[in-house]
């Protein structure tokens, strides 16, 4: 169709209407929401034809919410965390497996905060060799069923080459460009207003909190408004 000989009454098809959309959805593997958003982000790609763009956020978990590790057993073993940090930590892990539970998920809580930054340097590497989504639920689902040591970067290459990457450089990544291309990431995201994930940002600096907005991000993406 040409651009503006649109017939009386045309109402372009959901696929038509955000075949020029584009979104940045930024995630963390430490993040319980951030896996609970993944595939109804998938869903929210499917049913809009989005162009959605991953990209990693690294919380730094301690400096708002405390920091705590625990044994084998579930004892805590350190913890640098104040009574308010604990009520919101168990809520949130809480609610997490509510969700979680419901659709079939394992999520166990992990046993201290872990450093997300390689695993996240390693989703850049995947990204560029044609593997992010194998990657991606490789990497969210063994950490939360505490089968991956994300800080591992032998780890990480053992699950690349598994999703079918070439692994010889990957180090050399990892240190090198991927850690510079993590900072660039987290300055520009930051500038655009990002403090959390998961997070949606629009082309024109809608942001988005929360997977609880995805409904209004997929009416956007729809509708254009």
């Amino acid at each position: 169709m040409i651009a503006g000989c649109a017939p009386p009454g045309y109402r372009p098809s959901r696929t038509e209407s955000v075949s020029q959309g584009a979104i940045k959805v930024y995630f963390d593997y430490k993040s319980p929401y951030a896996y609970l958003a993944k595939d109804l982000t998938y869903e929210l790609e499917r049913e809009t034809a989005a162009r959605v763009d991953w990209l990693p956020y690294t919380l730094d978990i301690p400096a708002y919410l405390g920091s705590a590790r625990v044994d084998a057993t579930g004892k805590v073993v350190e913890e640098n965390r104040n009574a308010h940090q604990w009520r919101r930590v168990k809520y949130s892990y809480m609610d997490c497996r509510r969700d979680a539970n419901r659709r079939g998920l394992t999520l166990r809580a992990p046993r201290k905060i872990f450093d997300s930054s390689l695993a996240n340097i390693g989703m850049l590497y995947a990204k560029r060799h044609g593997v992010l989504r194998d990657y991606h639920d490789g990497v969210f689902a063994r950490f939360w069923r505490r089968e991956l040591d994300i800080e591992n970067p032998a780890a990480l290459a053992a699950l690349l080459q598994e999703c079918g990457a070439p692994t010889a450089e990957f180090l050399g990544f990892l240190h090198g460009q991927g850690r510079r291309d993590l900072t660039e990431i987290r300055s520009e995201a930051e500038a655009a207003g990002v403090f959390g994930v998961p997070s949606f940002l629009f082309a024109d600096g809608d942001l988005y909190w929360g997977r609880e907005h995805l409904q209004r991000v997929r009416e956007r993406l729809l509708t254009g408004r």
